[in-house]
């Protein structure tokens, strides 16, 4: 199975969606009123005037926190000690966070203002996808945030939060000015930087217009846009983009690509690197944070965090099977069914893919200009057998829109569609004919389909034949992955039906960046789609000011998606997560641990959390 995680960055600006999301009213309004928000985290835990090398609260190597009453204490009591080992399957190109996506290990060290609430019931939400919505984000590095208008932002530091004890920042305490000083840096807004990062052209990023530091722990955030949407959209997402660097690194140095110039907040420290084979960083012992979900519990969890970089796949699941891997991601359906034989002690965990596989047939040229088309060809497709068949029963056959289902208010699932759309994904090759003939198509059509080498053959050719079957002859075209984005995507040199190894619809990236490739001036709107239904409701939504308006807008674009037929609509499979019995603390949370481009982006803030139960681990 052909499979792709669709990650869009988290950067520290993520701060105003928490806020818009408290403060939204009903109406839009292109003002608001002054809002404080204050997290509902653990307090400060340690004091400006606490020497840094002196621990608070340094906890016994077992944990004796009593039971809480909460949802999480099913998950049994957080011990200290031992390693945690993932895999990666390719060595960081960088390690400057300046570059984004290639420094794709830099979080373990280096910390942002906003993560996930930890103390989140997962049966509420899980994290299990790219997308964070509003309601579900906390504060890390930032203890509040004020908004005063939808163009300004002021963020509150927690007090007493310390560098990590390395020259030459020497463990000083984290300050206004850092978060300024990288920024600046980032985006080229002041401290010397006149130019944007190479990072930043790899991020959709609204314009910042500037930056400062009001005192020693407020900084206020203002852009040239007042759209809380357009704002926040590419802070929704885990990233390594603004991961807060100390000015005295890269004056020293200059650049921070050597891995022994990493220097954060986190709770871990890299301690060791080499190129192609594993990065190890050890336990900060004097990191800020505590357990959310115990408060008295100092992080991190574990001494050691060991990074193994295993290019090839048979390889990690032999590190895996032999316990050598604690948790590792980018499992097939054929690992999965072997491990059930080889290693029935190793969990499964299903984690959404971020896309559901499509068929793009440009909308634009006869015949698939006419809906009747393109609802017969959906209509010819048994996407429920497909899910039973082809993806062994763990795909979800039930259709989905623009957006996916766990996009939690922004999405309109498919239980809220009107029950005329509903009918029209039911599998019926002969109403698929009869439309095919009221469209002036009685006895079918030709048509070709040209995809990448890398996409899954194997599953188009099953629609091929569903396709044949109601008289559309299909011809299978592949090119190489460069030359296909080329002639579809650049150039849009197909006559006919195209798609990309990933899909068009259940699409997890921001909801406002991915509406935005469903338009014609898009080069990603390779379909040709030019509705000004659509267009019109793109429009709406870039311009709205509060977050209740704009997730209704969001809704009536999955519904116009839905009902247009705009692609073929298949059956979503997920990814899969393998754990040994031993792994605790991880229910499938997005970025938290990943062996891909991108890297493990969340790895700090989950990876401080989670645990080795050692009494498990010596017994298997």
């Amino acid at each position: 199975m052909k499979r792709g995680i669709v990650w869009i960055v988290l950067t520290v600006l993520m701060v105003i969606s928490l806020i818009l999301a408290s403060c939204a009213s009903s109406v839009t309004s292109s003002t608001t009123t002054k809002t404080t928000v204050q997290t509902t985290s653990p307090p400060s835990t340690v004091s400006s005037t606490v020497p840094k090398t002196t621990p608070i609260g340094v906890p016994s190597t077992t944990s004796a926190t009593q039971a809480t009453g909460k949802w999480w204490d099913k998950l049994g009591t957080p011990q200290y000690g031992g390693e945690m080992a993932v895999r990666l399957n390719q060595s960081p190109s960088r390690f400057d966070s300046i570059w984004g996506p290639a420094a794709f290990i830099v979080n373990p060290w280096g910390e942002y203002l906003i993560a996930d609430d930890w103390t989140m019931d997962p049966a509420i939400f899980d994290y299990s996808g790219g997308f964070r919505p509003t309601d579900f984000e906390k504060g890390w590095l930032a203890e509040s945030w004020e908004i005063t208008s939808l163009n300004h932002l002021i963020v509150h530091l927690r007090q007493g939060i310390h560098w990590q004890d390395i020259p030459p920042v020497n463990g000083r305490e984290l300050i206004a000015n850092d978060i300024v000083y990288t920024y600046n840096r980032c985006f080229g807004l002041g401290d010397g930087y006149t130019k944007p990062g190479p990072g930043s052209s790899t991020y959709w990023v609204p314009p910042l217009k500037s930056v400062t530091a009001t005192d020693k722990y407020t900084i206020d955030f203002k852009w040239d846009v007042a759209s809380p949407e357009a704002i926040t959209d590419p802070m929704q997402s885990p990233g390594s983009l603004q991961a807060i660097v100390a000015r005295e690194t890269v004056d020293k140095w200059g650049d921070l690509d050597d891995w022994h110039r990493q220097i954060g907040t986190g709770p871990f420290m890299l301690s060791d690197y080499v190129s192609g084979s594993s990065e190890t960083l050890v336990k900060n012992p004097n990191y800020w944070g505590y357990d959310e979900r115990y408060p008295k519990n100092q992080l991190p969890y574990i001494d050691r965090l060991k990074i193994l970089i295993i290019p090839d796949n048979a390889t990690a699941m032999a590190a895996l099977r032999t316990g050598k891997i604690d948790i590792m991601d980018n499992i097939t359906l054929a690992d999965v069914q072997g491990l059930k034989k080889t290693s029935p002690q190793i969990s499964i965990v299903n984690v959404p893919l971020g896309y559901t596989p499509t068929v793009d047939m440009r909308n634009d040229v006869k015949p698939f200009n006419d809906i009747k088309v393109r609802i017969a060809m959906q209509k010819a497709v048994d996407v429920p057998t497909i899910a039973k068949t082809y993806y062994g029963g763990y795909a979800d056959p039930t259709p989905v829109a623009l957006q996916a289902v766990f996009q939690v208010g922004y999405a309109l699932p498919y239980s809220e569609w009107p029950q005329n759309v509903k009918d029209e994904y039911t599998y019926d090759p002969v109403a698929a004919k009869k439309l095919l003939a009221d469209a002036g198509y009685p006895t079918g059509f030709k048509t070709n389909f040209v995809l990448p080498s890398n996409a899954d053959i194997d599953l188009m050719q099953i629609v091929k034949s569903y396709f044949a079957a109601v008289g559309i002859d299909m011809e299978i075209r592949t090119m190489e992955p460069v030359a296909f984005t080329s002639f579809v995507v650049t150039n849009r040199k197909h006559d006919q039906i195209a798609s990309r190894t990933n899909g068009s619809l259940g699409v997890s990236s921001p909801p406002l960046m991915h509406v935005t490739r469903l338009l014609i001036s898009n080069g990603a709107d390779y379909m040709c789609i030019d509705d000004p239904v659509y267009n019109d409701l793109y429009t709406q939504a870039a311009a709205a000011t509060n977050f209740d308006a704009v997730k209704k807008i969001f809704k009536a674009i999955d519904k116009q998606v839905a009902q247009q037929h705009y692609v073929v609509c298949l059956a979503t499979a997920p990814s899969f997560v393998a754990v040994q019995p031993w792994f605790k603390g991880y229910n499938g949370q997005q970025s938290a641990i990943s062996s891909g481009a991108g890297g493990p982006q969340l790895l700090g803030f989950y990876g401080a959390r989670f645990w080795i139960d050692q009494n498990v681990k010596n017994k298997s």
